[in-house]
């Protein structure tokens, strides 16, 4: 069992949810069912949010999928983490903002902090990742963290990818990438081959996974989803745990 038994329920009830972010009951309760499956009851972990700005994700900001997808993900942060927010990093070129999304704030959240960070340029992940682990590690936390990693195609600087995943590997973070778009294998050829870097011959404990959305990424129910997001993050807390190199509490 990876749940500790020592915590009872999720990070936050439903009662609360449910008076702090009634808009959220639906992807919470759905979320529960895939916690379930999983063995991951009364598991705590940080959750971080990464957004992909490069030019092409216009449209999947303008008709909300991006804001339906970050409710999403923050329903199922209440279930990990007691604190009710997701840091949320915007990127393309470069970093592009931060921002807390939390339940007091989410509400057209992503399109109004989308719409102040101007100019969408390329895709670069390494940025991004180096900001979720700065903050990680200056938020002092002792919980393991999922990162959702969201993004339409490869990066530009593929071996700075690369490289920052592998430098993470030794930190409790695992890094579930998600693509959204053209299902095209091409598109996704580089995610695939970080989703499969070897063992330990290039980091010391498999510390990645991915999965493919679709062109319409909102149209996946929340069960198939949270079913995807969850899939190898248990594996990656066994094995981060056996390896004794990497701190996973």
């Amino acid at each position: 069992m990876l749940s500790n038994p020592s915590l009872r329920g999720p990070a936050i009830s439903l009662m609360k949810l449910s008076e702090d972010a009634p808009g959220l009951v639906e992807h919470y309760e759905s979320a529960a069912v895939s916690l379930r499956k999983q063995e991951l009851g009364g598991r705590r972990a940080a959750v971080y949010l990464v957004l992909d700005r490069s030019g092409s994700m216009r449209p999947y900001y303008k008709d909300g999928t991006m804001q339906h997808f970050a409710e999403q993900v923050l329903a199922l942060s209440a279930h990990l983490d007691d604190d009710g927010v997701v840091p949320t990093t915007f990127f393309s070129t470069d970093v592009d903002g931060t921002a807390d999304l939390s339940l007091a704030n989410y509400a057209g959240r992503i399109e109004e902090l989308h719409q102040s960070l101007g100019h969408m340029g390329r895709t670069n992940y390494h940025w991004a990742m180096d900001a979720v682990i700065d903050h990680y590690l200056t938020s002092e936390n002792s919980a393991p963290a999922l990162v959702v990693f969201q993004t339409d195609g490869g990066p530009t600087s593929r071996l700075a990818a690369e490289r920052y995943l592998c430098k993470a590997a030794r930190l409790p973070l695992f890094w579930q990438f998600v693509g959204f778009g053209d299902p095209d294998e091409n598109e996704f050829a580089f995610l695939h081959k970080l989703d499969d870097l070897a063992v330990p011959s290039k980091r010391i404990v498999d510390n990645a996974g991915f999965f493919h959305a679709g062109l319409a990424p909102r149209s996946m129910s929340d069960e198939v989803l949270y079913d995807h997001l969850l899939r190898e993050f248990p594996h990656w807390l066994r094995a981060a745990t056996a390896s004794r190199r990497v701190r996973v509490r």
